[in-house]
Parts: structure tokens; C-alpha cells; sequence
């Protein structure tokens, strides 16, 4: 499909009436930095329309939703709804036209119940002494039927899995009467059961005439559950349509241009190691256990080996990285560097022998927001320091750049916080502290999780060259097609205990996923 924009000012007007929502020209701009430069977004009259929007990481989706949620003001540009022209003071005017966001790092109140999540703040029911707890137990109860959820009402948030409390904010969002839907990367923490469950939601709402904006990376998501597409690149919108005239490899071609290929086949990652072989064991585990979670763990990996591990969300994958790097209390095992037992008893400890660990949620555990890039790809190379001294910008700064290149990650000396840059570009700078200072024992936890096909592509080959050059990788991920893509063998847990070990060149991805769901 030739990369044209279909969104022109009254464009996707239908027979039926205006556009249910239309943003025309949006431009935004922070400080040199040109987030959007004229983007498209057009949701049709059609209600209950689902409506992927997709692009790499820096395209501008994160700045488009922000418009969108009322959470960005433009620069210029025209937003109207059912054809009119409006104005978005804020969130608050953007949830009075029905339009509400659910973002991609779950925002609940742990220790709240459901139904205090559902209906937060003022949507309680009060009375004159206080709140209705029957009738608001009543109304929560009432959002989760439109849902088909069976949720206890009273059982506290913290009580739920990751996919449960998903699912309470999008009920939240439905108490808000909400005309359109967004959805930002919501599966990015799903297993597949889970995001099935996710799809069939979708659908219900759909037949309802809520229209969903279905904000993923992964393409197959896309084609099952969309019936139109937009795409972003550089702040532009480069094609829209119906998604049933796209392909896979439009899609790749128009978010990407013509810098990359398409992502590397598994049969790719597999040639591209085998001049490599292992020159002996560099991790250790034996008998690892961690209460609840983790149940006698043993596994090696050896140097130049790159190490998967499947299993479905509380499989405990998880809990055993995190013991490992010492992050978590193991309650039995023992831990060996290149036959030293005496490591793994913190975070601090296995950095010293060599032992690096990408946490699964980038925000949180990943880097540190309020700071810039420069002093988040460095915390590894620094961590003996003292923390108010700023190192020495000559003694660094090629290895930054090199890392950057490696991840092709835009890097200027600009001291912008990282709560700037997108999700995948965080991702990658929580990644360069490691190429910055490279572990003889990488250990990622969804290493690509939330990014896009063609960060997806850099990092994986980051892992390969990685390898190439000697050092041991432990990748654990949701996505199958991901480990078999990158791994020479594959450590299958299920509700914590390692199951099998079977090598990647000998599975399908349906096998892997049989076997990862705990089916022989």
C-alpha cells in the first residue's frame, strides 16, 4: 500500500453523518523537539468501530493520546466531536465528552476495594451521613455485568492478577459513560488466555456502541481485533484505513520507512549463533526456592548462551530472576559465578560479580524518571559512587553514544527527564546501563515489552551480539514467539517449578505455548 494519509479535513465522513471523532492538523512541539507535525486520527460514525493506531516508539502516540485524553493541549490543530469544533481544558473536559483513557502502567488503588476503584472519587454513592456502601456495591456490580465480569465487589484490588485489575479500570472507565475507549498497549502483561479474555471484553463493548482505540506493537493483535488502522511515524500520519487493506509488512513499511527490514525470523537468530559456541558454565542455580513462588529451581547457563524461560503470568519467573540478582529472599538454593557459590544475596553483590537484571516494569524498577538519560544509563558504571557527585561527562560519554547506536536510541545531551521520552525509549535506556557496563550475566524480565517491531528488532539483536561475544543471557518473556526468536534453549515453568528444558530449534510456537500453559 503506497504511504499516503487518508485523513484530510472532512475525510471519513460517512453517509450516515460526521466522524464520531476527528483530530485534524495536530501540531506539538517541546522545546526542538517536534512530537506531532500534523497528524491525523479519524474514528468513523460507525459506533462500536475498534480502531487500531500504531507506530514505533517516538512516533508521537503517546503525544496523540495525550491530545486526545485532554491531558496535552496542542499547539495547533482542530479537534471535533460529531462534527463539531472542541476545546479540551484539561482531562475532566475530554471525560465530558465520553472520551476516557486507560493507560498502559495499571493505575489502581491496591488497597481500595473493586467497587471503590470502579466508582473512585465523587461517583460513590453518598447519603447524607456518608457513603451508601449497598448502593455503591450495587452500582459496581452493575458495571461489571456489562462486562461479564464475576468479580467480588469487596475483595481489595491488591487480591487480583495483573489481567483482573485491568479489567477494573476499564470498568471504571465504563461508570464514566464512556463514548470512546482509549486502550494504550493493553496487553502488553497479558498471557495469551488472558488476552483472549481482553478480546472478548472488546467485543461486548462493541456490540454496545462503545468505539475502542486500540493503541499495540504486536501485529497479530491488530488483525484480530481491529477493523481500521492509522500509523504514525516521526509525528506524521502515514496511512489509514480499513484493516483488511493492510498487511503485516505495509504496516512495518509504513511505520518504519525504509530503515529497517522486517523483524528477524527465528531461523535468522539461530544461524546468526551458531559460530558461537559455549565456553563454559557462568550461572549456577541449584535448588532455588522462594516462598510461594519458586520451588527448587536447577538450571546452568553457559557463556555465549542465550537462556529463555516460558510460562504462563505466576509461574514464577519472575520471583527467580529477582532471587537471583538478589532483589528477593530465597528461602533455600544456592547460586554459582563461574563456580563461586557464595553470590546472589543482593542487588549490590551480583552487580560486583558481574550480574546485570532488566526489571519488567521500566517506570517503576526500570529507571528513574525524574532524571535525564545521561544519569540513568550511567547508575551501573557509577553505583560505587557517591550519588551527588555527577561523573565526568569525557570519561563516559563515548560509551554512551556507543550504547545509543547499538539501541538506536536518539541521544543528545539535552537533559530532558526520561518521563519525556516514549515508552520504548525508555526501555532502551534502561538497557544501555548495562551496554555501558557490560555483566558477564545478562537476566532480562520482558525485555521488550510495550516496544515497537523495530526496537524490538535492535534490542534482539543487541541479546545476539551480546552472546557473540561471550556473555550469558537469561531471557524471560510472555511472548513465545520472542523466546524461540532468540534463545538456544528454553526453561519451561509452571506455578514455579521448572517443568522441562527443551532446546528452541526443536519447537513450534504451538508446542512452546502448549507447553508453557502446562499441557504436555
Amino acid at each position: 500500500m503506497a504511504e499516503s494519509s487518508k485523513l484530510e479535513d472532512g475525510g471519513g465522513e460517512a453517509a450516515c453523518g460526521p466522524p464520531l471523532l476527528q483530530l485534524h492538523d495536530i501540531y506539538k512541539r517541546y522545546g526542538g523537539v517536534h512530537a506531532l507535525r500534523g497528524a491525523h486520527l479519524t474514528l468513523g460514525s460507525a459506533p462500536g468501530t475498534v480502531h487500531g493506531l500504531i507506530g514505533e516508539n517516538g512516533s508521537g502516540k503517546s503525544t496523540l493520546l495525550g491530545v486526545l485524553s485532554g491531558q496535552l493541549k496542542p499547539d495547533l490543530g482542530v479537534i471535533r466531536i460529531d462534527g463539531k469544533t472542541v476545546t479540551f481544558g484539561g482531562p475532566l473536559s475530554a471525560l465530558r465528552h465520553g472520551i476516557v483513557m486507560v493507560p498502559q502502567e495499571i493505575a489502581v488503588a491496591p488497597d481500595l476495594t473493586v467497587a471503590e476503584n470502579i466508582l473512585l472519587g465523587r461517583r460513590l454513592v453518598r447519603r447524607g451521613w456518608g457513603i451508601n456502601w449497598r448502593a455503591t456495591r450495587a452500582r459496581a456490580v452493575g458495571v461489571l455485568d456489562r462486562l461479564n465480569l464475576d468479580y467480588d465487589p469487596d475483595a481489595p484490588v491488591r487480591s487480583l492478577r495483573p489481567d483482573q485489575r485491568q479489567m477494573v479500570e476499564i470498568a471504571r472507565a465504563l461508570s464514566l459513560d464512556s463514548r470512546i475507549l482509549i486502550l494504550d498497549e493493553p496487553t502488553s502483561s497479558l498471557s495469551d488466555d488472558e488476552v483472549g479474555a481482553l478480546f472478548a471484553t472488546i467485543r461486548r463493548l462493541k456490540m454496545t456502541g462503545v468505539t475502542t482505540l486500540f493503541v499495540s506493537h504486536r501485529m497479530a493483535e491488530l488483525f484480530e481485533i481491529c477493523d481500521e488502522v492509522t500509523v504514525l511515524r516521526d509525528g506524521e500520519t502515514k496511512g489509514s484505513g480499513p484493516i483488511a487493506s493492510f498487511t503485516r509488512s505495509s504496516l512495518v513499511s509504513l511505520m518504519v520507512g525504509h530503515r529497517k527490514s522486517e523483524p528477524t525470523e527465528p531461523g535468522d537468530a539461530n544461524s546468526l549463533r551458531n559460530g558461537n559456541p559455549a565456553t563454559g558454565v557462568a550461572l549456577e542455580v541449584r535448588n532455588i526456592c522462594v516462598d510461594g513462588a519458586v520451588r527448587g529451581a536447577t538450571f546452568e547457563v553457559r557463556a555465549g548462551e542465550v537462556v529463555g524461560i516460558a510460562g504462563l503470568v505466576g509461574a514464577g519467573r519472575s520471583e527467580l530472576l529477582e532471587a537471583i540478582f538478589g532483589a528477593r529472599r530465597r528461602s533455600a538454593g544456592t547460586i554459582s559465578v563461574f563456580g563461586d557459590t557464595d553470590c546472589g544475596h543482593s542487588p549490590r553483590d551480583s552487580i560486583s560479580r558481574g550480574i546485570g537484571f532488566l526489571p519488567p516494569d521500566r517506570k517503576e524498577q526500570g529507571v528513574v524518571l525524574n532524571m535525564d538519560i545521561r544519569d540513568n544509563a550511567l547508575m551501573v558504571a557509577t553505583y560505587r559512587q557517591w550519588r551527588l557527585r555527577r561523573p565526568r561527562p569525557d570519561k563516559y560519554e563515548p560509551r554512551l553514544q556507543q550504547a545509543a547506536k547499538i539501541l538506536n536510541l536518539r541521544y543528545s545531551a539535552d537533559p530532558r527527564p526520561v518521563a519525556t521520552l516514549s515508552g520504548g525509549n525508555q526501555q532502551k535506556v534502561a538497557l544501555a546501563k548495562w551496554l555501558i557496563t557490560p555483566p558477564s550475566i545478562l537476566m532480562l524480565d520482558e525485555p521488550t515489552r510495550g516496544v515497537d517491531v523495530s526496537s524490538k528488532q535492535d534490542i534482539h539483536a543487541m541479546l545476539r551480539a551480546m552472546a557473540s561475544r561471550g556473555t550469558a543471557i537469561l531471557v524471560s518473556s510472555s511472548e513465545n514467539d520472542e523466546l524461540l526468536a532468540v534463545c538456544d534453549r528454553i526453561i519451561i515453568m509452571s506455578r514455579g517449578a521448572i517443568i522441562d528444558v527443551v532446546e528452541a530449534t526443536q519447537l513450534g510456537e504451538a508446542q512452546l505455548t502448549s507447553l508453557a500453559g502446562g499441557h504436555s
